[in-house]
């Protein structure tokens, strides 16, 4: 379990685009975090280097939860129910949900457009701290982290990322378009605008 070292962060999404075929098990697809923002924290400013998650996706078992609740688990990564990758824009995350009234409750909410935030829980691996000069705040760069979750969240604390509901096949064709995965790998991204807070 993750102990008292484990932080958060939070995004909300803009504006989204839910597409889902009834005729397939519908998947949630999102970015649960993007890179080279640079947020204020109020104390501090921050933002996720590239490649700050590649260790992690890699070694670590994650879990696709629901407001960071271990009550209302999604999917997990070591059941291949949760794919993680980094793409150019950040964290993209991938889950299959399983078929129970919580998680169908949680697709409806997404795709009604009450839930547009995602999260992620982690600890600080290593971080790069810059002085902040002529009365900047000090810019800290999460270069690693250790990822507990990724979760679809009520509330957001930053606005940054992206949660929709995709069909198995509208998921494929959109990153086809895109060409910057392998073919039969896709997702069609949408612009946001971001900033970042820390809790």
């Amino acid at each position: 379990m993750p102990d008292k070292q484990m932080e958060y962060r939070t995004f909300n999404v803009t504006s989204m685009a839910v597409n889902r075929d009834d005729s397939e098990k519908p998947r949630i697809v999102g970015h649960a975090a993007v890179f080279d923002v640079i947020g204020d924290g109020g104390y501090f400013r921050e933002r996720i280097a590239k490649g700050a998650f590649e260790k992690s996706i890699v070694n670590d078992d994650v879990r696709a939860l629901f407001n960071h609740s271990p009550d209302y688990v999604l999917g997990r990564n070591t059941a291949g129910t949760l794919v993680m990758r980094e793409d150019e824009k950040g964290l993209f995350v991938q889950i299959d949900p399983p078929d129970t009234q919580f998680a169908r409750d949680l697709m409806t909410s997404i795709s009604r457009g009450d839930i547009s935030q995602m999260s992620f829980g982690f600890e600080i691996i290593d971080e790069e701290r810059t002085k902040g000069e002529g009365g900047d705040l000090d810019l800290y760069t999460l270069r690693e982290v250790r990822l507990w979750d990724v979760s679809p969240v009520t509330f957001p604390f930053y606005k940054q990322t992206d949660v929709s509901v995709h069909s198995r096949s509208q998921w494929a064709a959109s990153q086809e378009r895109r060409g910057s995965v392998p073919a039969g790998m896709r997702l069609n991204l949408l612009k946001r605008e971001f900033d970042l807070r820390r809790i």
